[in-house]
């Protein structure tokens, strides 16, 4: 891989403070990793609370020609060049391991769920889904059970209810859009008489649901049908390390 030649400070002065530290944390992630950081990851770092701002400024630097973009990779950002004082790539003798795909397949990260008591979260309907541009992951593809990945998502786990079912705090969930389960199945849940939602495992007790968690130091969480709208079956889990 090449890179072109370092680029005058001024340049690099000319960005706004907030593209500039974008781009230092994408080399120093590069640097550290071995490969580029998501936009979530660009956005927890460079204290961007809005995934589409981060959009918006990698888009710039894009248009900049600072950096280059995969819409077809999670981890899809390049860098193309750096300023005179080294701000915005790795050192060179490092290589950047491309995620090149393969056998797998990418799917929108959409927010986060509750492993545990239901909590109110915004958005915990999941009734309006982010771009898929600005935020993927990437999992394998066999983990679709052969559905068709624009009906998969994926939710990032809060909590430790299900650990008995090796789901655990910070563990992203994946899971196929739908409305119905068989008992047993582990499934995203929104209550909306209560506004808030809860990953657990289901079973109808005809007047009652019963939503289970897998923590044997829990108890389970019982709600009328009318209560109870799931939202998706969970698929699989991919740990982040």
């Amino acid at each position: 891989m090449t890179y072109e030649l370092d680029e005058p400070d001024s340049l690099f002065e000319a960005l706004s403070e907030r593209q500039k530290a974008i781009l230092i944390f994408i080399g120093g992630f590069i640097d550290r990793e071995g490969f580029p950081p998501t936009i979530r990851e660009i956005g927890e770092a460079c204290d961007i609370p809005s995934t589409s701002v981060v959009n918006y400024n990698l888009n710039k630097l894009v248009d900049l020609q600072w950096l280059e973009r995969s819409k077809e990779k999670s981890r899809g950002i390049r860098l193309v060049r750096r300023s005179g004082g080294g701000a915005g790539r790795p050192p060179r003798e490092r290589p950047v391991r491309a995620y090149d795909g393969g056998s797998a397949t990418l799917v929108p990260r959409v927010g986060r769920i509750v492993a545990s008591k239901p909590v109110m979260l915004p958005g915990a309907d999941f009734g309006q889904y982010y771009d898929p541009d600005m935020d993927l992951i990437e999992v394998p593809r066999e983990m679709l059970r052969g559905f068709d990945p624009s009906e998969v998502f994926a939710l990032e786990v809060q909590g430790d209810s299900m650990i008995d079912a090796l789901i655990d705090d910070g563990d992203i969930v994946v899971m196929r859009k739908q409305q119905t389960c068989a008992d047993g199945d582990l499934v995203a849940v929104w209550l909306p008489q209560d506004s808030t939602t809860t990953l657990k495992a289901f079973y109808d007790e005809g007047t009652r649901i019963r939503l289970q968690p897998r923590n044997p130091t829990m108890d389970p969480i019982y709600v009328h049908p009318n209560n109870c709208q799931i939202q998706g079956k969970v698929l699989g889990v991919v740990r982040m390390l």
